[in-house]
């Protein structure tokens, strides 16, 4: 059990963030185990592997930073985003500005994962940095680009959802729904965890939530000094990320047109109007001339998330739903 003792200063000073390269590198440990342990991920899995036999690249330096199963996994290779926007290139620019010495650090450990690429690496650091950073840039095109706006969506929904617990109950509201496994208690976060027995204090420098579609089902965190304190968790509805979504009922197509009944079931998770569009196969003008249609009469809001506009179901939505789904049962 990990227990994390917060300061008023440290619910002050709770934040979140996304972070594209603790994906790629969480994504890593999937494609490394057993397909069994994490049938939730097959169907991405399957497609990853062959998208990266077809374009021949030599992933190994990446594969060997990560060990199966993942104990420990040198802090250096994904470290806690500095900004909020999930933006690959500035953490690759940090990864790339690594200070040597913890390069060496990181892979110097008495459980850090061990190979004669890492050894080059540890051997090299800038150059090995260099090279590092440029395949995860290969790796993510290839097997993490094209479902990236997909999962951003459902990442940015979850923040979402928990800045609207926070705004109806407060800190202690937000602490205490992220994860099974986490749990609040006054002034304590714990966190159980396989491996981790220990009590930190985060000493006023808060704590970092990052949403993480890959951790899911454990929940990672970093509490190593030197490093802004970090839990990545699963976020709401990642259960349903790769599923094929099913067809609309009849009768509540009926009633408000197929295509706006297919876009009220598709936002079982806050989306935006590219994704939907993705999603359906309808065209972006096409899928906003709908949302403006549901947003007046009041079954769907927008909620801006940077450069994004993430729409949601209301209330009266849910109903309706509920009500069509009964009525296709009687």
């Amino acid at each position: 059990m990990l227990e994390l003792e917060f300061t008023a200063r440290d619910v002050a000073r709770t934040r979140f963030a996304l972070s594209p390269l603790w994906e790629v590198v969480a994504g890593v440990r999937i494609l490394k185990n057993d397909p069994g342990e994490y049938g939730l991920f097959r169907p991405w899995a399957e497609q990853a592997r062959r998208r990266l036999a077809a374009a021949g690249l030599d992933w190994g330096l990446l594969a060997d930073l990560v060990p199966a199963p993942p104990r420990t996994i040198p802090l250096f290779v994904a470290p806690p985003p500095t900004t909020p926007l999930a933006d690959l290139g500035v953490e690759l620019a940090v990864l790339r500005a690594t200070p040597v010495e913890q390069v060496r650090s990181g892979l110097g450990g008495r459980r850090a994962p061990r190979s004669a690429r890492l050894d080059a690496l540890r051997d090299d650091p800038r150059r090995g940095l260099a090279e590092l950073a440029e395949l995860i840039e290969a790796y993510w095109e290839i097997v993490l680009a094209p479902y990236w706006p997909r999962m951003r969506s459902l990442l940015e929904g979850d923040v979402l959802h928990r800045a609207r617990l926070l705004a109806e109950g407060g800190a202690d509201r937000l602490l205490s729904d992220l994860d099974p496994a986490v749990g609040w208690d006054t002034d304590t976060l714990r966190v159980r965890h396989l491996h981790a027995r220990d009590t930190r204090r985060l000493d006023g420098r808060g704590l970092l939530l990052v949403p993480s579609v890959f951790a899911w089902p454990r929940v990672f965190s970093i509490t190593a000094p030197g490093w802004q304190p970090t839990l990545r968790y699963p976020p709401r509805g990642v259960a349903t990320l790769w599923e094929r979504r099913t067809a609309v009922t009849e009768p509540l197509a009926a009633v408000i047109g197929r295509g706006r009944a297919r876009l009220l079931a598709e936002l079982d998770t806050p989306a935006s109007t590219t994704e939907l569009a993705h999603r359906t196969g309808m065209t972006p003008g096409g899928v906003s001339q709908h949302l403006t249609v549901l947003r007046s009469a009041g079954l769907i809001d927008g909620h801006r998330t940077g450069r994004y506009v993430l729409y949601t179901r209301t209330e009266a939505a849910e109903v309706l739903l509920t009500a069509a789904a009964e009525g296709l049962r009687h």
